[in-house]
């Protein structure tokens, strides 16, 4: 290669770096501030904080122009890495160890409860987009849905982030609530694991509800959680297997198999045939939270609270029967099937 074209382009990834660096340190201070909060606080992961902080940030101060650049780049590159990086905390086995109605029941919730989102926001009005979002967090994983999904949805910054805050408030309703109706219901500590890791949308909150009732009933919600998780990859695919079918134009479309939906399938599989060792396990589960953290504080700087109002009602009516449906129908499935 020409020494004049690499110096070049030499110089190019420099300029671009150099130009991330402010919005790249803007989000690592909200990350730092997120995670101190939780400190205090004790009941919101830094992911939800994240977003609280960087909308307050945006909103009261203002973002400044030459931090925009790395800002969307933490929105977009580091989240899809960071959900590549999500597929170290699965493997198979996990799967298996709650049997075959275990995944069964968590396969049904999740498909019946997006179907019925995604239904119901058409019905009552809610733009396709935002319910397809609010259907993501509510029926898979939370805010890393809907992150994941938005990348073939490609909503406006303001959807996503009004997505986070419905599924944060109802998922965290549920993390306190559940464990109170476990003896209302006669749920043993792998009953209330297996409804716990189906119904709840956050990993955190999963976790949080989970132990609350017991080891055992935490070890169930968390692998119960996780298989919901690795079914991220084929709603993606599906999704942007709509996206392309519904688009008037074909050959523009976005390829139904995203690189980061096809790359958290490869990890997957890895971490399933081979031994990683557990250092590894915890450094690469401590950079996805970092991750997310700082995409999510992105996500937060950009969004305008006025955007937010506009939406009205509808959308939060939306989350709340999401959340009804998904509570209802895993708590009978696990009860009487």
């Amino acid at each position: 290669m020409n020494p004049a074209t690499v110096g070049r382009r030499h110089s190019a990834l420099t300029a671009i770096s150099v130009g991330n660096m402010p919005g790249l340190v803007l989000v690592a201070m909200i990350t730092s501030v997120a995670y101190s909060a939780r400190g205090f606080s004790g009941l919101f992961s830094p992911m939800i904080l994240a977003v609280v902080v960087g909308m307050i940030f945006s909103n009261m101060l203002g973002v400044p122009a030459h931090a925009k650049a790395g800002i969307a780049f933490s929105q977009k590159r580091l989240l899809r890495f960071a959900i590549v990086l999500l597929g170290f905390q699965l493997t198979l086995g996990q799967v298996a160890g709650i049997g075959l109605g275990g995944v069964g029941i968590v396969a049904a919730t999740l498909c019946a409860t997006f179907l019925f989102t995604v239904t119901l926001g058409r019905l009552i009005g809610v733009d396709r987009k935002l319910a397809q979002l609010i259907a993501a967090g509510t029926s898979i994983c939370g805010a890393s849905a809907i992150v994941a999904t938005n990348i073939v949805t490609d909503a406006r910054d303001e959807d996503v982030t009004y997505a986070v805050a419905a599924i944060t408030l109802f998922g965290t309703i549920a993390m306190l609530g559940f464990p109170l109706l476990a003896p209302v219901f006669g749920l043993d500590q792998h009953a209330f694991g297996l409804w716990a890791g189906a119904s709840i949308h956050e990993v955190a909150q999963v976790i949080g509800a989970g132990f609350q009732n017991g080891t055992l009933a935490g070890e169930t919600a968390t692998v119960a959680k996780l298989t919901r998780v690795a079914m991220l990859a084929p709603m993606v695919i599906a999704l942007g297997l709509m996206a392309r079918r519904g688009s008037s134009d074909a050959s523009g479309a976005k390829p139904p198999m995203p690189w980061f939906v096809a790359a958290f399938v490869a990890v997957v599989a890895l971490n399933s045939l081979v031994a990683i060792p557990a250092q590894i396990h915890s450094a690469t589960a401590l950079a996805t939270q970092i991750m997310l953290t700082m995409g999510l504080a992105a996500l937060g700087l950009q969004a305008d609270i006025s955007e937010l109002r506009s939406r009205g009602l509808r959308p939060l009516m939306l989350a709340f029967s999401a959340f009804l449906v998904i509570a209802g129908f895993s708590l009978v499935l696990v009860r009487f099937v």
